[in-house]
């Protein structure tokens, strides 16, 4: 299965980047760019603590805090996104655009995937009791084609 994605959907990932930081307001900095990359680089949707291990490799001295608040500014920002599944580690997205996830609900995997029947799905309400509806994202949940198998 795979879980990089493709060269030149980094490589405009990366370019992007950036111009993500300007927008928000937030300094470019070596560690952030590498936190980012490593968001950015897989489909896996990693928790922090992979990340920390992936980033150590180039950037030996950069620290588990570091990588917490990094990811947890860029997911306040909207430069990542954060997936949560019950009872599992917060995992991150580095897809911000339109899209939608599968969940295993056995071994964890998450999956982004494209569905035009369920982007058309639009909530009836703007406003909620709780707040205004500025985005709809669908989850689905089930067993993985692994899982499945097994």
């Amino acid at each position: 299965m795979k879980t990089a994605v493709d060269k030149k959907l980094l490589a405009e990932r990366m370019a992007s980047f950036p111009e993500l930081c300007l927008r928000a307001g937030i300094r470019v900095t070596h560690q952030r760019t590498e936190v980012y990359r490593e968001v950015a680089a897989t489909l896996e949707h990693p928790d922090a603590d992979s990340i920390y291990r992936r980033v150590r490799r180039r950037i030996p001295q950069i620290s588990l805090d570091t990588v917490y608040r990094t990811l947890g500014l860029f997911g306040e920002k909207g430069i990542i996104s954060r997936v949560s599944y019950p009872g599992d580690r917060a995992r991150f997205d580095g897809n911000t655009g339109q899209h939608h996830h599968f969940i295993c609900t056995k071994c964890g995997l998450i999956r982004d995937f494209r569905s035009d029947a369920l982007d058309a799905v639009r909530p009836r309400l703007k406003n909620v009791p709780c707040g205004r509806i500025t985005s709809v994202q669908i989850e689905l949940r089930g067993l993985c084609r692994r899982c499945a198998r097994a």
